[in-house]
Parts: C-alpha cells; structure tokens; sequence
C-alpha cells in the first residue's frame, strides 16, 4: 500500500476495516499507521491526545497481524485501534485524569472496559484529553472544525479523536452530557446507553448514580460494533446487570419491521436553544412528517435539572473529597464550588432527588410503549466559540438522570456551518431497539435531504 492509500485507510469505517483486516486485504500494523499519520498532522491544532506512542502502538498492531496469521478464532475489533478517555485506568499507559493532583499517574490494572477491547482484539491506541476530573474546566483540545471553538466535554479528545480521523471508536463517559454534546459539537456520532450497561471498574468515580461509560464512532454500525463487547456484569460494578448480552451489531444493522414512531419532545428547557436548533428542528420534523409526533412532557419533568444537580453535586463532594481536602489549591474555583455545594446538601434533598428518577420514568412508560424513540435536540446550539467553557449540557440532564440510553446522530448544520447533533432517546436497557432506529434514521434523513440537513460524516 503507498502513503495515499494509507491515509485512506484513515478514514475507514471501524466495520469495513475490521473486515478487511479478518480477510487479510488490509494489515492492522499499516492501518494504525495511517491513524498516527493523521494524528501527525492534526495533533498540533486538534490537541486530542494526552498520551500516545506512537512505536508502543504499532507494536500491539504488528502483534495482532501476527496472531491473525495462526488461523485462531479473531474478536469482534481485532487489529482496530481505539482511543481511551483519560479517566479510565490502562495499566501501560498513565490515567491522570486531567488534573496535575494525578500527574504520573500509573495504574497497575486495566479498566474492565479495556479488558474487555482487548479481549475484543482492539489495539488501544493512546489515552485523549479529559476536563479536569471529568467535570467542566477544559482541557487543551479544539474542535476539529474549527480550533477557536470548544469540542464540548468531559470526553473531549475522544470526539474530536474521531471527528479529525485521528483513530475510528474512542470511549468516553457521561454524568450529564460528556458523551452526546461533543458528539454533537465535533459532528460524530456518540453512544451512552442505558445507565448499567458497562462495567465502570477502574474509571474515576463521580457519581455511582449516574457515571455511565460510552463510544464515539463515525457511523451507527461502529457505534454498535464497539459497544457489543464491553455489555456485560461485573461483579465489581453493582450497577451492571446479569443477563444476556444485547445483539447489538445484528440488531443494528436489521431493517425494522414497520418504520420506527418516533415522537419530538423539546423538554422544559427548549428556551435555553438558539435559533439555529429551533429552525433545524423544524425542518426535521416537516422531513419526518408521518414519521414523528410531538407531545409535552408533564411540569414535573422541568425539576429534573435541580433533581440531577443535587445528586452530582453531592456526589462530587463525596467521591473528590479527599482530593478536595489534600489540594483543594489544585482544583479549579468552579470544581471547588460545585464540591462545596455538595457539602452542603442535606441527606433528604439528595435521597428525594434519587427517588424522583423512578418517578420519573414511570411518567414516560406509555411514551415507550407508543414510539420507538424520543427525538430531541443534543445541545442549544453549535460549539460555541472560545476554549473556557465546553459548552451547556442542558439537553442531556433529563436524560442521562433516568439512566436512558442516548445517541447524537451528526444530523444538522448551524448558521456557521458547525454541525449540530440529533440526539434520539429510548427506553432502558432497549439499547439495540434504539441504534436500529438511529440507523434508520440516519439513513432516512440523507435519503430525503439534499443539502441543509445533512453534513459530511
């Protein structure tokens, strides 16, 4: 292969590479190697990563064309690299989760969720940028669209990862919108399924309620091909459930029995959207017009922020107390506020707060019983400009408080031409019924837009 199609390569679909890969038409060593090409050339805007080695990676390539060779049963990623969010511990590479309170931080273990890509066949590629402590400071990453925006966060370097052809699946994570704003922001495609799904083992901890592991991907089969693998119990995670695991890539990949009903819910907080998603949204639902409903949501669904506040922020001063206590001077001011305010909370507010959630849901089992799925916007807007703020996860604060699976589809564009996320929402643990839909929706949305919809994966 020469250098152009190499970086060709780059670009790939994690399914067609992984096949090509199966079938010995492409060597997982020389598709690596297109990803750190990219990365070579984009790193120094982009800013994605906060470790790499580069040797270290075609190494763990070079081992897996050799394994391939043998003729033994291959996983599902084999030879595919991935980027790790850098609050998820790989025991040969640092986890210093964006704080220098943990510079040089080497963990001895892995994650359950890099054992289980590895098992898979993945290659893990390098550690990408987090917030400090997977919280709200930004780390030093732009957005692959443009370097004077934010790409969103906590997973920041993940999405943008993937977004600039860096590497083809990166794993994130979500309390409140981690996963589908930078998605949205960078004009990927994100994942966080149900609350559960994927042991959280090794990861940093900042809310057992609501901490929720996801992907990054450019196309919904990616999305599927890489979560299928880490679902799973985990004796460690009392979160995770034991039961079989989803049929995600299959299901996928299905066409649906009848065409998915999917209903338009704007929630409590679509004042807080600009014009761009007001006018985008309208369009969607005139492309979609037999296709979706619109209903809204009862006035108790608009406590939902105040509800997920209580719960995080409680969180945080409980799981980051003893950071706070040991270096507090290290912390930003706004992490210490939100860890302060924690402190604050009274043992009814926050125990009220975690009951609200069942309640909550209970108000949205005949919405799941009618439609496939909730479609509603991923963020209020494009990426905003500057790099001190990752932007407001306000549209993804309902959602990710029940534990609902979510996806952020790279559906729309905003007056400047920055891409604009759809996110669609479906029931728990209905995980593989919401990527068939997703799918289809994506699917559905280019067949029928020529131009404004749509933008370039």
């Amino acid at each position: 292969m020469d250098g152009h199609t190499q970086l060709t390569a780059a670009e790939f679909s994690a399914t067609t590479a992984a096949q090509q890969i199966r079938n010995g038409e492409l060597s997982s060593a020389l598709y690596v190697r297109a990803c750190l090409e990219h990365i070579e050339a984009r790193e120094k805007t982009v800013r994605a990563w906060i470790h790499i080695d580069p040797e270290y990676a075609v190494e763990q390539a070079r081992r897996a064309d050799e394994f391939r060779q043998t003729g033994a049963d291959l996983g599902p990623l084999h030879g595919l690299p991935v980027g790790v969010k850098d609050i998820i511990d790989t025991h040969d590479m640092p986890t210093e989760c964006g704080t220098p309170l943990f510079a040089g931080r080497q963990p001895t273990g892995d994650a359950q969720a890099v054992a289980a890509l590895r098992e898979a066949g993945a290659i893990i590629l390098g550690k990408t940028v987090s917030t400090e402590l997977a919280v709200y400071s930004p780390g030093k990453t732009t957005n692959p669209n443009d370097p004077a925006r934010t790409p969103g966060g906590s997973s920041s370097g993940s999405a943008a990862a993937v977004a600039a052809n860096m590497v083809p699946l990166a794993l994130g994570s979500q309390t409140n919108g981690s996963m589908i704003r930078p998605a949205s922001y960078c004009g990927v495609y994100g994942f966080k399924p149900s609350f559960g799904a994927i042991s959280r083992q090794g990861v940093l901890s900042l809310s057992r309620a609501l901490d929720t592991i996801g992907v990054f991907a450019r196309c919904v089969e990616d999305l599927a091909l890489v979560t299928e693998p880490l679902v799973g119990y985990d004796v460690r995670d009392p979160d995770t459930r034991l039961r079989a695991r989803p049929h995600l890539v299959a299901t996928a990949m299905s066409e649906p029995p009848l065409a998915p009903n999917l209903v338009f819910v704007k929630s409590p907080v679509w004042d807080q959207a600009d014009e761009d998603v007001h006018g985008a949204f309208t369009e969607l639902a005139d492309l979609l017009s037999g296709h979706c409903d619109e209903i809204e949501l009862p006035e108790l669904f608009g406590s939902a922020v105040g509800w997920h506040r209580t719960i995080m922020y409680a969180d945080l001063a409980k799981g980051l107390g003893r950071l706070y206590e040991d270096g507090k001077d290290k912390l930003s001011t706004r992490l210490r506020g939100m860890i302060e305010e924690g402190q604050g909370c009274l043992a009814i507010e926050y125990n009220r707060a975690l009951d609200m959630i069942d309640v909550l849901y209970a108000g949205l089992a005949q919405v799941f019983d009618r439609y496939d799925a909730i479609i509603t916007p991923a963020t209020t807007g494009e990426a905003p400009l500057g790099l001190d703020s990752t932007g407001d996860p306000v549209f993804c604060t309902l959602w990710t408080l029940m534990g609902l699976p979510a996806v952020s589809l790279p559906l729309l564009q905003g007056s400047n031409n920055m891409p604009i996320g759809v996110q669609l929402v479906g029931a728990r643990n209905d995980d593989a019924r919401l990527l068939r839909t997703a799918r289809w929706l994506d699917q559905h949305v280019k067949d029928e837009s020529q131009s404004e919809l749509q933008i370039p994966c």
